[in-house]
C-alpha cells in the first residue's frame, strides 16, 4: 500500500459553507433528496454547536495519531479535519493539544470515526467534535497513512473538499460538485418551511396542509366517537 499527503486547497465556494452552517443537517439533508448521511455512531461531544466546512481527509492506522499531527498543516480557516481509521478503533486519538493547534489555523472542528479524550477541556475551549467514542485510551506516532485521500465513514464516503456539516442532528457530506446546487434547493426548502411553520401558528392542521385526509381513508382508518 503506498501513503501520501495531497496538498490541495479546493473546496466548496465560501457562500455556500455559509448557507450550509446556518441551515443545518436535517434541512440540506432533505433538500439533497435523504442521502450524506454518516451513521449515527459519529455524536457531538457537547450539544448546541453546529459546523460546515471543507474535509481535509486522513487515513489513520488505529492507536496512533501520527497522521494527525501531519494533517494540521493541511489545515486552514474553514476546514473540517475528518479521520478515520484502517480497522475498528475507539482509542482516543485526539485531545485538546490538537484542538489548540487546529485552532490556531482558522480549524472549525474535527469528524473522527475512533475516539477523543480531554472532553472537559474541548468543551470549555469550544472545539466541535464528533466521534465514535470518549476514550482515554492513549495512541502512539510510529505507524504511516495518508492525508487528502478518499475515506469512509460509517455510512458514507468522504473526498477532499467535500462539505462537512455537524450538528445535534448529526453529520452530513455533501459531495463537491453537488455543494452550490444543494445550497440553492435547502434554502428553498428552508423558505417553504417558514411558510408551513407561520400556518401551523395559525392552528392549521398538518392532516390538511399536507392533504393526509384522504391518506387516512385510503388506509381504512375510520373516526369513531368514543
Amino acid at each position: 500500500m503506498s501513503y501520501k499527503i495531497v496538498r490541495t486547497t479546493a473546496g466548496p465556494d465560501p457562500d455556500v459553507l455559509a448557507t450550509f452552517q446556518r441551515l443545518g443537517v436535517s434541512t440540506v439533508h432533505e433538500a439533497m433528496g435523504r442521502r450524506g448521511l454518516a451513521e449515527p455512531v459519529l455524536r457531538p461531544i457537547y450539544p448546541g454547536t453546529r459546523i460546515a466546512g471543507r474535509a481535509v481527509t486522513v487515513l489513520s492506522h488505529p492507536g496512533d495519531n501520527l497522521m494527525i499531527h501531519a494533517a494540521i498543516e493541511q489545515c486552514g480557516a474553514g476546514d473540517v479535519l475528518v479521520v478515520t481509521t484502517t480497522s475498528p478503533s475507539t482509542d482516543g486519538m485526539f485531545g485538546d493539544l490538537f484542538a489548540t493547534a487546529l485552532k490556531a489555523r482558522g480549524a472549525l472542528g474535527l469528524i473522527i470515526n475512533a475516539g477523543v479524550r480531554d472532553v472537559a477541556d474541548l468543551t470549555a475551549m469550544g472545539f466541535p467534535v464528533w466521534s465514535k467514542a470518549v476514550h482515554a485510551q492513549g495512541t502512539n506516532k510510529l505507524n504511516p497513512g495518508s492525508i487528502n485521500v478518499p475515506i469512509m465513514l460509517p455510512g458514507v464516503s468522504v473526498l477532499p473538499g467535500d462539505a462537512v456539516l455537524a450538528d445535534d442532528d448529526g453529520v452530513l457530506v455533501v459531495p463537491q460538485g453537488e455543494a452550490k446546487e444543494a445550497a440553492r434547493k435547502a434554502q428553498q426548502r428552508e423558505d417553504l418551511e417558514a411558510e408551513k411553520r407561520e400556518q401551523f401558528k395559525a392552528g392549521v392542521l398538518g392532516l390538511d396542509l399536507y392533504n393526509l385526509r384522504p391518506k387516512l381513508k385510503e388506509l381504512g382508518i375510520e373516526y369513531v366517537d368514543g
